[in-house]
This record gives C-alpha cells, sequence and structure tokens, in this order.
C-alpha cells in the first residue's frame, strides 16, 4: 500500500492537515487499512524533503497544512497511470500453514481448511454487509464509491480463498483416497 500516493491523491483535492489526511484516507478505504498518524506525519516529512509537498500556512485551530507541489502532481499522475507491479506472489500466511501441515505430525490439515473456510465465510458476511450498508447511504457519492470499491475487492478476495479452500480440500481428498487404494 502506497501511503505516499494516497496522501498526495487526498492533497490534490487541497491543503489538509495531519489528521485529516489520516481520516480521509481511513474514509476512502473503508476503514480497512487505518493509518497510524506518526506514519501520516513521517511520510509528510518525507514528501516535504522531497519537494512534493510544502507547509501552506496554518488553519484555523492552528494546524500545519500541507498542500500539493507541481512535483507532487506530476507524482501523482505517473502513481495513477502506471499499473500495480504484481512481479512476485504475496507472501501468504495461509498458503505457508497449509503446505506446512502438509505431512506435519498430529496435523488434520483438512480441520485447518475447515476452520479457516468458517473464518473466511463470517468474515464474507460482514463484508457483504458492510456493502449493503455503504449502498444504502449515498451510493453516488465518491468516497462511498470509493468505499465500495475497497469492499467489493475484499469481498472478491474473500470468495477467491472460499474457492482455492475448497480446492485443496478436494485436493486432500484425492490424496487420500490414491494413498489409501491398494
Amino acid at each position: 500500500m502506497s501511503i505516499r500516493h494516497g496522501l498526495l491523491a487526498l492533497l490534490e483535492q487541497g491543503p489538509r492537515y495531519g489528521s485529516r489526511l489520516r481520516t480521509e484516507f481511513e474514509a476512502r478505504t473503508g476503514g480497512t487499512w487505518p493509518l497510524n498518524i506518526g506514519q501520516v506525519y513521517t511520510t509528510l516529512g518525507r514528501l516535504e524533503r522531497d519537494g512534493m509537498v510544502v507547509h501552506d500556512g496554518e488553519d484555523e485551530g492552528g494546524r500545519a497544512l500541507y498542500a500539493l507541489t507541481g512535483a507532487g502532481r506530476t507524482e501523482l499522475a505517473a502513481w495513477f497511470a502506471r499499473p500495480v507491479e504484481r512481479a512476485g506472489p504475496p507472501r501468504d500466511e495461509l498458503a505457508i500453514k497449509l503446505a506446512l501441515a502438509v505431512g506435519a505430525p498430529g496435523v488434520d490439515v483438512r480441520a485447518v481448511v475447515e476452520a479457516q473456510r468458517r473464518h473466511v465465510t463470517e468474515a464474507l458476511h460482514e463484508y457483504v454487509r458492510q456493502r449493503a450498508q455503504a449502498l444504502a447511504q449515498s451510493p453516488g457519492h465518491p468516497v462511498e464509491v470509493a468505499r465500495l470499491l475497497v469492499l467489493e475487492q475484499i469481498i472478491c478476495h474473500a470468495e477467491a480463498e472460499i474457492r482455492w479452500l475448497e480446492h485443496c480440500e478436494a485436493r486432500l481428498l484425492r490424496l487420500r483416497t490414491e494413498t489409501s487404494t491398494p
């Protein structure tokens, strides 16, 4: 996740102070990726050092405002234009867990698969509930559209994980059948 580019995108809408950037980032992403306020200010410091943002005075509450520079706009446009790299597969704890469970003494891999499937199914129901709630609010508002896009991505990932777990269970059953036949 690029906090750097997320902050630049929010600053394109006008000067902001750090905690407002944090709040807006979390609202746009449906609270899926909470930010530590320290991350926000550290990132703003680096963006300022790199010439992509500048201090732009203070708001009425005395909070330092940051504004996007021309270099920041150029960087943001380049980020939006380039695809997100998928060079290597992400390290997935579940895949590692299942790979190591296979053949581990005393581990019922099918029980591990089933426990994960139950967990993901419960999470999926919650995400679908959140999506319905977002749709019932103001679905045309940019913040709600952004939240819906994030929720729908999470829903698709959960559905894919459930399909993969079903595939794993079927493979384990085939292997058990093949190894138990004389």
